[in-house]
């Protein structure tokens, strides 16, 4: 099967083929070093959520501004990371399938390994797997902090757990994994900060539980783009998981900060690019990226710096921009800002790096469409 690159290193903007992933790198770049400085200026580690951007050379540029690994939420997708040499890879999910855990274990004899658990159950299956492999497999107690889906209960049930990976030959006790998902993307402000306060106590209950029992946390670990700073701000979490601020995307653009204005922490870096295939209404424009080029569950993307024109629907393979005033025409190439950049990047092979209008880098989406 060809290997469908849409544009070749040196060539103008206009060469490239449509639709693609666009990284403007000077953007990608700023937010990298952004992120950065504040995990420096607030004393934590950084590890990077790869579910966002699925590339091993994207989480190779974020480790070497100080991201001490990344993490995934499959085994596939930290399996191609770790054959794309990223040696330090947290699996932030539950891994029950006993032939997925398999290939976890299989898999820490290559690199140093992390992963979630809830269950007693699966902690013992975890433990087993590492004996037939003599491998070493980290387990973080993962804790619901609100989201109400994984985690088991904070407090003293994620203390007794966290003994049971303690005790378990060929496992490590890491610390607690206690992510609020559902908080990320709570637009109001006031609500959101809510949200990760009472996430913050049910933490620093747990942690506090766990010194009792004599079991230190390495990591504390949790936080994604919509509220990063409350919990690096916290004295309990340590490690911070943030993923989309790489790119950003229309949704989380959508964040109100303090003062009421859209979050404008980081900046768009990631662009679906996509050209004017029909142009035969005057009101409306017909484009090549419909919904087999990105996820509309966050809403329809947003056309890239324009108010006099909207990406309003899609089907398959053609999109639906209204264009009341009759301004774009056969062959125009827009940049639309998808609605959520995660599923978006799952469809595709390739990102075009571009600086100013000249592509120059490519990446391949090293873990596309890895969902086991």
């Amino acid at each position: 099967m060809p290997v469908n690159i849409p544009a070749d290193v040196g060539a103008g903007i206009e060469a490239i083929d449509t639709p693609c992933l666009l990284i403007d790198l000077d953007a990608y770049e700023r937010n990298i070093q952004r992120m950065a400085r504040f995990i420096r200026d607030h004393d934590l580690r950084h590890r990077a959520h790869a579910k966002t951007h699925k590339s091993a050379d994207i989480a190779h540029d974020q480790m070497a501004a100080g991201a001490v690994g990344v993490c995934c939420q499959k085994v596939s997708e930290a399996e191609a990371l770790v054959h794309g040499g990223v040696r330090d890879v947290l699996v932030s999910n539950e891994v029950v399938n006993p032939h997925m855990i398999e290939r976890l274990a299989a898999m820490a004899r290559q690199a140093r390994v992390l992963v979630c658990a809830d269950d007693p159950a699966n902690v013992d299956a975890l433990a087993a797997a590492a004996a037939r492999y003599d491998a070493r497999l980290e387990v973080l107690v993962e804790i619901d902090v609100g989201a109400g889906r994984c985690g088991v209960a904070p407090g003293a049930p994620a203390a007794a757990l966290a003994e049971r990976i303690d005790a378990a030959p060929h496992l490590a006790f890491a610390g607690l994994q206690a992510y609020e998902g559902k908080a990320q993307h709570v637009h109001d402000f006031n609500e959101r900060r809510a949200r990760i306060d009472e996430a913050i106590a049910r933490t620093r209950d747990t942690v506090e539980r766990l010194e009792q029992a004599g079991l230190a946390c390495d990591i504390v670990g949790g936080a994604g783009t919509g509220t990063y700073a409350f919990e690096g701000g916290s004295g309990v979490y340590n490690e911070l998981q943030c993923g989309s601020y790489i790119f950003m995307d229309a949704d989380y653009q959508r964040i109100a900060m303090a003062d009421g204005r859209p979050i404008d922490d980081f900046e768009n870096s990631l662009f679906l690019y996509t050209t004017v295939m029909s142009k035969t209404k005057a009101d409306k424009a017909i484009c090549d990226a419909g919904l087999k080029a990105q996820s509309v569950d966050s809403g329809p993307a947003v056309v890239f710096g324009r108010d006099d024109i909207e990406y309003i629907g899609a089907s398959d393979e053609h999109g639906v921009i209204r264009d009341p005033d009759n301004v774009l025409r056969l062959g125009d190439k827009l940049r639309l800002v998808p609605g959520h950049c995660d599923p978006t990047v799952n469809i595709h092979d390739w990102y075009v790096g571009v600086r100013g209008r000249v592509v120059e880098r490519l990446l391949p989406v090293t873990a596309r469409g890895m969902c086991l």
